[in-house]
């Protein structure tokens, strides 16, 4: 086109454009039922849009040898929060709806001769606003997720420091966190990536599985929390390959994300306590590293093996039988020589104690854990 007749069309296009506009918002209106549940300040926004958009498309037409890159400053006279309240989908329905009204003025708006080159412009220049809003959607996207990540991460240093409260579960509900009834951590090391591509695997991992996940890197430290796990064995080896080489441990099954941060404080006692157990399972409860983290001085392992065995067999009238028992090696003669007892009568109340307790005087590394209770039991009731 030349460009007498370029600048003629620009300026007929200069005149309607608050015309069209206009006709854009109405046809959305009338054809959106999402855009009609608009609040009435985000439709005028969009208005505004409209006529910005229709504006920048004239300024663009009358310098055809200017770069034809649309940038996302296009949407700039709109605030940031209505690229929340509008999905990207949307945003090119309203396109769409905006090029048509334009392409359906043309034919009033120029003359004949200058109709097919104009619809050509607004087919190239709608392409441009298109990815332009994609743009925009992108950019906001990634500024939402890195503050998730930020969000997520403030919430799993939160639970392994015992802070939380109703602000916890109002930082979580805003990250997808359904506050289910039953709630798994699991932890292990880190493998050999960006912290950002290890989260990102756990949650691809979890959410496929249907689990509610919350989950962060510390140093070294991988750290899960799963919300609706029913099986947390289960849910632990699922994630087995989010996890680098070592040990992983599964804490205490918890009621609630608020509950979650002593058993998370567990399963980290027991990571730190599994390098004194070479040939551990992976995955493992942090129970099953009662004696580890006992010796390591988790108070909380010491008052379990207190609790749990010590005092059991004191009510039960059996520390004696168990004591006599590991102090001869395992032997039920010696044991009941040193008792006055049949061997049979020893035999019983070793399967007592295990009954009692769950672990069992004749499985050796049961008898570790029962001896470092016993010792832990009297030095307890020996404290003035």
């Amino acid at each position: 086109m030349e460009p007498r007749r370029r600048a003629t069309t620009a300026r007929a296009l200069e005149r309607a454009a608050g015309e069209l506009a206009r006709e854009a918002v109405a046809r959305m209106e009338a054809t959106l039922p999402w855009f009609q549940a608009l609040p009435a300040e985000s439709r005028s926004w969009v208005g505004l849009i409209a006529q910005a958009g229709i504006a920048a498309f004239v300024n663009w037409f009358k310098h055809p040898d200017r770069s034809r890159e649309i940038t996302a400053e296009i949407f700039g006279t709109a605030p940031r929060d209505l690229a929340r309240t509008v999905s990207l989908r949307q945003t090119v329905e309203m396109v769409r709806i905006t090029v048509d009204v334009v392409e359906d003025a043309v034919e009033r708006i120029v003359e004949p001769p200058d109709v097919g080159p104009l619809r050509e412009a607004i087919l190239i220049y709608s392409r441009e606003v298109a990815f332009a809003a994609a743009q925009v959607y992108a950019q906001a996207a990634e500024s939402r997720g890195a503050w998730d990540a930020r969000l997520e991460a403030i919430i799993v240093d939160a639970l392994v420091r015992g802070e939380a409260g109703d602000v916890l579960r109002s930082r979580a509900a805003a990250l997808g966190w359904r506050n289910p009834t039953s709630v798994a951590v699991v932890v292990g090391m880190t493998p050999d990536d960006e912290p950002e591509v290890v989260v990102d695997g756990v949650r691809r991992a979890a959410r496929h599985a249907g689990w509610d996940v919350l989950a962060g890197v510390q140093g070294d430290r991988l750290i899960a929390v799963l919300g609706g796990v029913a099986d947390p064995m289960h849910a632990s080896r699922a994630l087995l390959a989010q996890f680098g080489p070592g040990p992983v441990v599964i804490g205490p099954t918890a009621t609630d994300l608020v509950s979650a941060g002593p058993a998370l404080r567990e399963a980290l006692a027991g990571l730190r306590a599994a390098r004194a157990r070479p040939s551990l399972p992976r995955p493992v409860h942090a129970r099953d590293l009662l004696p580890e983290r006992a010796l390591d001085g988790d108070e909380l392992a010491r008052t379990a093996l207190v609790e749990s065995i010590y005092q059991p067999l004191v009510a039960a009238g059996l520390v004696d039988t168990v004591a006599t028992y590991l102090e001869q090696a395992g032997s039920l003669e010696a044991t009941a020589r040193m008792l006055f007892i049949h061997t049979n009568t020893v035999r019983y109340r070793l399967r007592r104690v295990a009954d009692l307790t769950g672990y069992s005087p004749t499985d050796p590394r049961d008898a570790f854990a029962l001896h470092l209770a016993l010792v832990y039991g009297r030095l307890t009731e020996e404290k003035p």
